[in-house]
């Protein structure tokens, strides 16, 4: 099986159950077992418009999972998960009910239109590495760098980690 690591997130429609939908929906993927997920995080909108200047917060985590799925057929269950929620993408980065990230697979990388791995933004989010540094401190990003020392204090502004 192969390593993949996912990100969730979700702004809309109590997006802590959504949250935890999204894990349950993850857990149930044939041919895959989650093998871990980290704490939730209450974050700040990061790069929203400025029409959603009044954006509610984010409920943000990570999960690793043990795939036999190839990264386009996850990223297809992942999108299908997505769908399911309701999520509607109007505008880039505009409000949602839930997201889910295909942030690595192994140490693939992949351009394609459809998809890019590893997540070509998650070098610089906080919101993705601190919940991803929890579950798996040793791993680095290809082209970047382990995640420990990409970890910087500015990129943690506005998170929260919720207890559990």
């Amino acid at each position: 099986m192969k390593q993949a690591f996912i990100a969730l997130g979700s702004n809309l429609a109590d997006p802590l159950n959504q949250i935890n939908i999204a894990l349950a929906a993850l857990a149930n993927i044939p041919k895959t077992q989650l093998v871990k997920k980290s704490s939730l995080y209450r974050t700040a909108p990061v790069d929203c418009p400025q029409t959603d200047s009044d954006m509610p917060d984010f409920i943000n985590a990570v999960a690793e999972l043990a795939t036999d799925l190839t990264p386009l057929e996850l990223l297809d269950v992942l999108l299908s998960i997505e769908t399911k929620a309701g999520r509607e993408r109007p505008y880039r980065n505009a409000p949602r009910v839930l997201d889910c990230d295909l942030l690595l697979y192994e140490n693939t990388q992949i351009t394609t239109e459809k998809l890019t791995v590893p997540h070509p933004r998650m070098h610089a989010r906080g919101f993705v590495l601190l919940p991803l540094f929890e579950i798996a401190p040793q791993l680095s990003i290809p082209n970047h760098g382990k995640i420990s020392e990409l970890i910087q204090p500015n990129l943690y502004v506005g998170i929260q980690k919720l207890e559990s």
